[in-house]
This record gives structure tokens, C-alpha cells and sequence, in this order.
């Protein structure tokens, strides 16, 4: 008994045989029945981003358009650097793109209530 466990934790049985089957089994069961049984205290990481309207459109040529609420900006301190607050902003969402341009959408009342972005990557 001690020779055949000592085989099983040194793996010395050779391919095909009946001990490599019931090794491999094992290694198996272990894989896919551990994680119902045994609790490994892995959940999602929950990310503390600031929530976002942001809209992401594909313009068909590599390149992609946003659109940002300016309350979406506002939540990025930038003193008042747009480029950094609109970079912020993206990078979530697209991780690193150049920011080729970007102009305000004004409301009814000609007050800015967002950017629509072109970027690229």
C-alpha cells in the first residue's frame, strides 16, 4: 500500500495504465467538484467608479464617437481641464484612446449639457 501511494504522489505510473486513469480522475473531480464544495471566498471586485453617461458609438472607420454629460465631467477634478476630464472620463470605458477632437451639445436653452468626443486608438 505504501508503494502504491508513494507511485500516485511521485506520478510514476505510465500513460494508459489503469492507476494514470484513476489519477487523472481524481485530478478532474477535484477540478470541477472543489469550487461547489469548498468555499473560497473569491467574489467580483466591485470598482468605485463615478457614475457615467456616457454614450459609445463606432463611427465604421476605427475610430469611435462620445458623448459625456458634463455632470459625468464634473465628477473628475481636473480644475477645469477638459482634455484631463474627458480623458478621465474615457479610459474606463476604452482604456487609452487619442482624443482627436471634441465639441459641446447645447440643450433647448443653449447651455452645455455635453461633449460629443471623436477618438481613435
Amino acid at each position: 500500500m505504501k508503494k502504491i501511494l508513494r507511485s500516485y504522489i511521485f506520478w510514476t505510473y505510465q500513460r494508459g495504465s489503469a492507476h494514470y486513469d484513476v489519477m487523472v480522475t481524481l485530478i478532474l473531480l477535484f477540478i470541477f467538484v472543489s469550487p461547489r464544495l469548498i468555499d473560497f471566498h473569491d467574489r467580483p471586485v466591485e470598482r468605485t467608479l463615478p457614475p457615467s453617461q456616457v454614450l459609445v458609438k463606432t463611427d465604421g472607420q476605427n475610430g469611435l464617437t462620445y458623448q459625456i454629460d458634463v455632470a459625468t465631467l464634473s465628477s473628475f477634478h481636473y480644475a477645469g481641464d477638459l482634455n484631463h476630464e474627458i480623458q478621465a472620463a474615457i479610459t474606463p470605458i476604452s482604456c487609452n484612446v487619442t482624443i482627436d477632437r471634441y465639441e459641446p451639445v447645447r440643450g433647448v436653452d443653449g447651455k452645455t449639457i455635453a461633449y460629443r468626443v471623436w477618438a481613435h486608438r
